[in-house]
Formats: structure tokens, sequence, C-alpha cells
């Protein structure tokens, strides 16, 4: 009996020091982690396997990256601060960086790349995204909202184009604007027939020469302007990282026109049908020049236009505070509003 009543006299004791211990696991299993856990894998997209890499907390925003046929990579570290805010899921287009290439270029076409976002999106049960084209992605987040806008949230358009026939009038006067000299050798090799025409290029890319003059001369003014890197390097960046794509979308016949399979991006006309929170954002002196931003601002009701000062095609390079403000002010005043 004597025994029983000690056991008796114990127990509060010891769940009072049960609940103490409780309490300091409770509350370090409430705060907020630190961490920011990376997955990636492949989705097996009818028959392409899409990689995709994700990381970050909060409601999903899909990015889609440029080139035609560049990586994810470019991306990195420039938009990492979203991943406070956002589940952020990058993904390698068809036949791009570490997703499966095809030996059928003729399937290199934005409209299979739409699919291909679209299947991504119900394999990672994502729900309604916020999405986000950069350059060519943008091209894509076009074309993805016009046949599936009611899987959006947001939609952000950066650095892109609506009509490859009025992106073409930019590239003509962009590559006029070259010094002389460097614009009529230019030519000269166009002319010598050096983007292939149906032939192999020279270790699968551009000569040296017309790289160099096109990259490094023709494009650099509209790459960049407050933070050029020191260390770029014109083949670098958002180029290819599969040059058999590249020719397939974009072209054989010279840097500066589009004839690819990306001449049926006309969508100036059906813009109008979109009714998704848009906010388009593009440089001051961007490759993609400020007028076709315009014109998409114009064409999308109640989207929200921002012009960045002093910057170029990637722009958030160029200005990450104002990029990070503009996209992340976006984002929540529309949630909020959406509410």
């Amino acid at each position: 009996m004597l025994v029983s009543m000690k056991l008796f006299r114990l127990v509060p004791v010891l769940i009072v020091a049960a609940l103490f211990a409780v309490k300091p696991a409770l509350a370090a299993a409430q705060a907020p982690s630190a961490v920011y856990a990376q997955q990636e894998g492949f989705v097996d997209a009818h028959g392409v396997l899409i990689y995709y890499v994700e990381f970050g907390k909060g409601s999903p925003l899909v990015v889609l990256h440029g080139g035609p046929g560049a990586t994810h990579d470019y991306f990195l570290p420039s938009l990492l601060p979203l991943a406070r805010t956002h589940r952020l899921i990058f993904i390698d287009e068809r036949g791009s960086g570490r997703s499966e290439r095809l030996e059928d270029t003729s399937r290199y076409t934005v409209e299979a790349m739409v699919e291909d976002v679209e299947d991504v999106r119900q394999a990672l049960g994502l729900g309604k995204i916020a999405l986000l084209g950069h350059s060519c992605g943008g091209v894509l987040a076009q074309a993805y909202a016009l046949k599936y806008q009611q899987n959006l949230s947001h939609l952000i358009l950066n650095s892109t184009f609506p009509s490859t026939q009025q992106m073409n009038e930019v590239l003509a006067r962009e590559k006029a604007a070259m010094p002389p000299a460097k614009l009529a050798r230019m030519n000269e090799l166009e002319k010598a027939g050096l983007f292939g025409k149906g032939e192999p290029w020279e270790r699968g890319r551009y000569p040296d020469e017309y790289e160099k003059l096109a990259w490094g001369t023709g494009y650099f003014p509209f790459l960049y302007g407050a933070r050029p890197d020191a260390n770029y390097d014109p083949a670098q960046g958002n180029a290819p990282s599969n040059w058999e794509l590249y020719r397939a979308m974009w072209g054989e016949h010279g840097e500066f026109v589009i004839d690819g399979n990306l001449k049926s991006v006309e969508y100036v006309d059906r813009l109008p049908i979109l009714h998704v929170p848009t906010l388009v954002l593009v440089g001051d002196h961007d490759e993609c020049d400020p007028s076709l931003s315009r014109t998409m601002h114009e064409k999308i009701a109640g989207s929200k236009l921002v012009i960045l000062p002093n910057a170029g095609h990637m722009n958030f390079v160029d200005q990450p505070v104002l990029w990070q403000k503009a996209v992340e002010g976006f984002l929540g005043t529309v949630s909020e509003v959406s509410r």
C-alpha cells in the first residue's frame, strides 16, 4: 500500500516533466524550417522524358527557359529568392538539358512543348500554377495559357514576343545596328552558307567567327545593361544545349531571322481571350524590344507592364532587386485579390 501511494504521488510530477520535455519539441516542429530540400526527376510526357527540379515553399511557380534549347540553369542563382515564397519548379524542355532528345526534329514544336508542361503539372499534382516564361520560354507560356488558362493562377511573360513576324522585324533592326565592317563580314558568312542549310555544322555549332560576330557583337548590346558579367562568354549563358533543336525551331539562315518551327508563333489576335492575371516584364533595351511587350500588354486586358531601366534581355541579372520586386509584388498582390 505504501509503495502504491508513493507511485500515485509521483504521477503528477512525471506528467509535468513530460509536458516540459514535449514543449520544446513542439515549438521546434512548429517553427519554420530554414532548409529548402531539392527534388528532381523525370516525367514521362507521352513518350518524352522531361527533367524537372523543384525546391521552395508556397504555391507552385513553374519556370520555362528560352534558347530555344537552353536549360533551366541560367536562371540560377538569380531566381533563388523566389523559393522563400513559392514552390519553384524548373523544367528542361524536350530536347534541352537533361530531358530526352528526339531523333525526329520535327517534334520540336511549341505546340508539343505545351503538352509537356501540362503533363508535368498533372504528374506532380500541382493544381493551379503560376507560370513564368523567359524569352522563347515566354512564347511557350503564352501558348500554354491560350490552351490551358483554367490551370493558371498567374502568368509572367518575361522578355518575349507574341509574333515571329514582329520579332523578325526587331532582329533585322538589331542586326543593322552592328558596326558596318562587322555587319558586312556577317553578311558574307551567311551568304557563304555557313549556317548549314541541311548539312551538318562544324562541331554541331556555328563556325567560331560567325558565333563571335552574332552573339559577341550583334546580340551583346541587347543582353545586358546595368550589371554585365565580366566573365560573360557569348557562347554560354542561355545559348542552346542542343543545336539540332535550335536549328529546327529557330532556323538555318542566320542568327537574325527566325524561319524554323517557331514560324507558327502568331498569337497577337488571340491574346485578348486571356483573362489570367498577367505581368509583362522587359528590359528597356531588351533583345525582345519593349514594343513587343507593349503589344502583349495592350492585348491582354488588365495586364501589368513593367519596363526595367538600364536592363537587357537578361534583366533578372541586370536588375535583380527591381526584377524580384516586380515579380514578388505581382504574385503577392494578385494572390490577395484572387482570394
